[in-house]
This record gives structure tokens, C-alpha cells and sequence, in this order.
């Protein structure tokens, strides 16, 4: 929320327009909190007081409150309710305009003191998938603190949080992270975003699976075959099923099993229950210690993009999200 001078008080900000007779022409006597104006925002991007609310972190009944003292404040009919929800009135859209603009203002705002008060002793939160959380993460931290070392910066503290790609989106739209990496090639497009790195998913084996005699097996069979995957919302599950509609024109089938790891989809190619399609970084140890086999898929390599995700525009990504993404793109995908 934007600072208030102290003789604000309970009445908020009092605008006047003076007249040449000192005569006031006008008088708004409360500007509405960033709060409220995000709350609406929200509402006409849901089209629902209820999916705002939770947008926004507070209870049906309290968003609903808080529109219509926005609507008091400023003398406004800004919504409409119907059975279907709620649509914005024609004020309501003029609001919203300037309330975009206010609201990437003190982003921004936010944003600049951070940097004047020395935004590394704050905990940068990020979330990420698990492929990423586990093998790429790791070396970008790193580059990002040898890059603030070198500037004579005191590293920044980074908390991480590990989720599937589709949770990972959800903190980052509610706020619970600063910044996200995806491994989807679904991007959320209420979120900015940008790619930085590519990784391969590889088909792996048990060592006694029939495949392992073969040079490479096509694209048909594995997609008519039952595998191991992760569970819907996982990045690397919809990476797999999004190449195999786009080259085939069909789903894959069902699958096998539905395990929440890559470790725990690794335990079970390895016991021969069924092949898996995995990140070539997650199987790489378990491949060069033999417990697992890599078979090759005829045609070209399946890749997916790793994508970075926050919120508002992209002059409003914060200077440590910044700093990090550009560590990111440095350092690329580990070998």
C-alpha cells in the first residue's frame, strides 16, 4: 500500500480545486487504498467476487464489502451483478484503466525503495518445479551471488519453494512468490513471463525392458504406451502429452501409474514396472550407474522451454527477479 502523510487521519486524502476567488470548485475526500484497486482489478479479470477474493487472499463476504465502499468512495456504480457474475459498468471500466496505471505505479514505487534500502537483506521467494528446483536452481543461486560479489553487494537470501509447474503459477499470482520457473509449455497469460533455458525429455527403461535391444523406437509405441508419469499440472507430464498431440495428432494413452516425484517415477522404471518420459537432467546419475536405460525416440528431440513467471509487466519485475533471471540465462541448463 502507497505511504499516507500523517495528517491524512481516518478521512484519507482531501483533493480541492481553487478557483481564482479561492473558491473550492471540487473536493474528493478519499482516495481509494491499493488494496481496493487490486481487488478490482481482479474482478474484472475473473469476471467473480469469489475467485477475486481468493486472488486477493480474503473471504467472499469481505471483497464484496470492499467493492461496494470503493463504489461510496468514489460516488460510482462500477460493477454489475447477475447469476452469470459480475461485469464492470461503463465507469467502472474507465476506472479500471487509470487503476492499471496506478497499480504498475506503486509496483514500481515498491519496487525503487527496495532498491534504496538494499533489497538483499530481504529473502527473495521463489518457486519452481521440482526439475528445476533440484538441477538447475542450484548453479543460478550461485551465479547470482558470485555476480553480487563481484558489484561488492551482500548476497541476497533465497527461499525456495518446490511445486508442480501449475502450483507454481498460483503462488506466484497470489503472491506467495516473488518469482516462478515453469517446465510447462503452457504459460499463464495473466503472468509475465520469459524463457530462460530449454530442456530434453529422454524416454527411460529398466536395463531388462525389450526396448534396450532395440536401436530407437518410434514415436507411435511409446504414445501407445502405458508409462509412469507425474500427476496432471506437472510440467513434464504436459510437455510430453503437448509433443505427442502436435507431431501425432492423438493423446497419448492413460498412464501406468501416476507417482508426485521424479524419484519415485525413477524407483519404478528401475523395478521394470513401466518405461518413463523424463528431464535427460533428473535420469542422468541413474543412467550412468546403469540402473536405468535411455532409449532414443526416432525423429527430433523433445524439448520444453524452462520459463520464468511474475507478476505485472515486465518493467516491473523487481531488481533482484532481475538479477537472478539474468544469472539464469548465463548459466543455462547444468551439464
Amino acid at each position: 500500500m502507497l505511504p499516507r502523510s500523517p495528517d491524512h487521519g481516518a478521512r484519507g486524502i482531501r483533493l480541492a480545486c481553487v478557483g481564482v476567488q479561492g473558491q473550492t470548485v471540487g473536493t474528493m475526500r478519499h482516495v481509494p487504498s491499493i488494496d481496493a484497486l487490486e481487488l478490482l482489478s481482479a474482478v474484472a479479470h475473473h469476471g467473480s467476487i469469489s475467485a477475486a477474493a481468493r486472488e486477493t487472499g480474503c473471504t467472499q463476504q469481505s471483497a464484496s464489502a470492499r467493492i461496494r465502499s470503493l463504489e461510496r468512495t468514489l460516488g460510482l456504480e462500477l460493477v454489475t451483478r447477475s447469476p452469470h457474475g459480475v461485469a464492470l459498468t461503463a465507469s467502472g471500466r474507465r476506472v479500471l484503466t487509470w487503476t492499471d496505471d496506478l497499480l504498475a505505479a506503486a509496483e514500481r514505487f515498491r519496487a525503487g525503495v527496495e532498491r534504496l534500502r538494499g533489497e538483499s537483506t530481504r529473502a527473495l521467494v521463489v518457486a519452481a518445479s521440482q526439475t528445476v528446483a533440484a538441477h538447475m536452481l542450484p548453479a543460478w543461486l550461485l551465479a547470482l551471488r558470485a555476480a553480487q560479489l563481484e558489484d561488492g553487494r551482500e548476497p541476497t537470501s533465497v527461499r525456495l519453494v518446490t511445486a508442480n509447474s501449475d502450483e507454481t503459477a498460483e503462488l506466484v499470482r497470489t503472491g506467495r512468490a516473488d518469482l516462478g520457473f515453469v517446465e510447462s509449455p503452457d504459460i499463464p497469460d495473466d503472468l509475465s513471463s520469459s524463457t530462460v533455458a530449454d530442456d530434453v525429455l529422454v524416454l527411460v527403461t529398466a536395463p531388462s525392458h525389450p526396448w534396450t535391444d532395440h536401436g530407437s523406437v518410434s514415436l507411435d509405441d511409446v504414445a501407445d504406451t502405458a508409462l509412469i508419469a507425474r500427476e496432471d499440472g506437472s510440467g513434464t507430464r504436459r510437455a510430453w502429452e503437448s509433443a505427442v498431440r502436435k507431431r501425432l495428432g492423438r493423446t497419448p494413452v492413460a498412464p501406468a501409474m501416476v507417482l508426485s516425484t521424479s524419484a519415485a517415477i525413477r524407483s519404478a522404471v528401475a523395478e521394470g514396472i513401466a518405461p518413463a518420459v523424463l528431464s535427460d537432467l533428473v535420469v542422468a546419475d541413474d543412467v550412468r550407474l546403469a540402473r536405468l536405460r535411455r532409449i532414443a525416440i526416432a525423429g527430433p528431440a523433445i524439448s520444453r522451454p524452462i520459463t520464468a513467471l511474475w507478476r505485472g509487466t515486465p518493467r516491473d519485475l523487481a531488481p533482484t527477479s532481475r538479477d537472478l533471471l539474468e544469472a539464469a540465462v548465463r548459466r543455462g541448463i547444468p551439464t
